[in-house]
């Protein structure tokens, strides 16, 4: 079955990664992860995002576009990085998730993926 494994990161997190003191450490954990699931062959996909300031937000209301700078809530965490893998159940996708460094400070979501549509 597939899953979504969404490592949400804190707004300390997102700042970690350009800071000379824990850059090299916050990248190496994520190094490795994605070398732990790429040696697997279970992921299929996967990207990291931009801190949720540079996230620009669309809505269609009313007939209008509304377009804020910005992620949609304004929330103590926000989407760090996604990871799409092929595991036999849920037991072993949150397995892998606990695997996640997002999973030490902040937190990973995980959930499964719809069908292929038709």
């Amino acid at each position: 079955m597939q899953y979504a494994i969404l490592a949400q990161e804190s707004l300390e997190d997102f700042a970690a990664r350009q800071d000379p003191e824990f850059a090299e450490q916050y990248w190496a954990s994520w190094a490795g992860y994605v070398a732990a699931l790429t040696d697997s062959g279970i992921m299929s996909a996967a990207a990291g995002l931009q801190p949720p300031q540079t996230a620009t937000t669309l809505r269609l209301r009313g007939g209008s576009t509304e377009v804020q700078d910005g992620p949609f809530a304004d929330a103590k965490e926000s989407l760090g990085g996604i990871f799409l893998i092929e595991v036999p159940d849920l037991d072993a996708a949150l397995a892998w998730a606990a695997r996640c460094p997002a999973a030490e400070h902040g937190s990973v979501e995980v959930r499964p993926l719809l069908p292929p549509m038709r």
